[in-house]
C-alpha cells in the first residue's frame, strides 16, 4: 500500500463485513499501527512474537542491538500513546469465592448478588 499512497494519509469510506449482507460507509482513519510501512508492521508483529525480546530481534532480522532499538524508537514515534488508568483497580469481591461460597452453601443466592454488585 506504501507505493500506492507514496506514505500520504487515506481514508478508508466503505466497510463491508464479508458474512453478512452489511454495508457501512462514512470517512474512517485507518488505525496508527495500520498506516504504518508493511516492513515496519511486519518488525512489530515480530517483536509482539518475541515478547519484546530485543535479543531475539537481533537474531531474526540479523542487526545489532542500537539497530533494534532505533527502529522500535522511530516506529514508536509514529503510534500515539494510549492514555490508560494504570491505577490498581478496587479490590472487588473474587466472583469465584463467592460462588463457591454459594454452592458450599454458606451463603444464600440474595447474598451472592449483593456481594458481587459491591453491596
Amino acid at each position: 500500500m506504501g507505493e500506492l499512497t507514496q506514505g500520504r494519509a487515506i481514508v478508508v469510506e466503505r466497510v463491508r463485513l464479508v458474512d453478512r449482507d452489511v454495508v457501512i460507509e462514512g470517512a474512517f482513519e485507518p488505525p496508527k499501527l495500520a498506516q504504518l510501512s508493511a516492513e515496519d508492521q511486519i518488525f512489530v508483529a515480530a517483536f509482539v512474537r518475541s515478547h519484546g525480546s530485543i535479543k531475539e530481534m537481533e537474531q531474526v532480522f540479523g542487526v545489532s542491538y542500537p539497530t533494534v532499538k532505533a527502529r522500535l524508537n522511530r516506529i514508536a514515534e509514529a503510534l500515539p500513546l494510549v492514555e490508560v488508568d494504570i491505577a490498581a483497580p478496587a479490590a472487588g469481591p473474587d466472583r469465584a469465592e463467592v460462588l463457591a461460597r454459594l454452592k458450599r452453601g454458606e451463603i444464600s443466592a440474595d447474598q451472592a448478588i449483593a456481594v458481587l454488585e459491591g453491596r
